[in-house]
């Protein structure tokens, strides 16, 4: 099944800010998980409820926090790892 996601406002705002290769590259995550979201790796404890798949680009690592169930995907942000789950406890 492939999901059609959907993006939070946190995640829409942090995109925009990203250079074009940048988006590009988080794009293409975003497909990839849409197809195979157990990819990325269950959080425990606060955020439980999130998976984060991480990329390289450009030498730097890239989180994607996102959720799934069988019926929708939702993005919630996309970032570096420093202060990236500390942001998304909030």
């Amino acid at each position: 099944m492939t999901y059609k996601p959907l993006f939070k406002p946190s995640f829409i705002k942090k995109y925009k800010k990203l250079t074009k290769q940048e988006q590009l590259a988080v794009t293409e995550a975003v497909d990839l998980l849409c197809v195979t979201p157990t990819l990325g790796q269950q959080k425990k404890g606060d955020l439980a409820h999130l998976w984060v798949y991480k990329f390289k680009f450009n030498k730097r690592q890239y989180l994607l926090a996102y959720e799934y169930d069988p019926v929708a995907m939702t993005i919630h942000a996309v970032g570096f790892h420093e202060n990236f789950y500390r942001d998304l406890k909030k």
